[in-house]
């Protein structure tokens, strides 16, 4: 199996690290349907506060189909993060091939008011691969 190491970001003092995990348990290849969950940490490493105001995930299968998702927040929220915090998610994509990519970025204001994208660079979504460390989702 391939192993794959997860996504670690740094734009304007704000961290994202992420990575996925593939769910045997819900998916059913036969009908072309892979699950994976994806765990996502959002780490406030400048001096000022910042809001994350919205996501913007680019989503690509092995096809080569590519789908856009955009709203406000995660999982319901908008989080604060103070300097030195931290929020983490899990949430869960579907694919209909056994293999893709995410990457995106989170609109993020400091407290001053000044926004920017806080990138989330590619990670990969793969059924038949281990994963660099033990992620428990």
């Amino acid at each position: 199996m391939a192993k794959l190491k997860d996504s670690d970001t740094l734009t304007e003092g704000v961290r994202v690290r992420a990575i996925a995990q593939y769910i045997p348990a819900q998916s059913d290849p036969e009908k072309k349907r892979y699950f994976f969950a994806y765990r996502v940490t959002i780490s406030n490493e400048s001096e000022s506060e910042v809001k994350l105001l919205s996501r913007h995930w680019i989503i690509i299968d092995s096809d080569g189909s590519r789908t856009d998702v955009q709203g406000p927040g995660v999982v319901g929220e908008q989080p604060t993060l103070e300097p030195g915090k931290s929020f983490t998610y899990t949430s869960f994509c579907p694919l209909p091939t056994d293999f893709g990519t995410m990457e995106g970025f989170y609109q993020m204001r400091r407290e001053d008011g000044y926004e920017f994208q806080a990138e989330v660079g590619r990670f990969f979504l793969a059924a038949n691969a281990e994963i660099e460390e033990n992620v428990v989702f």
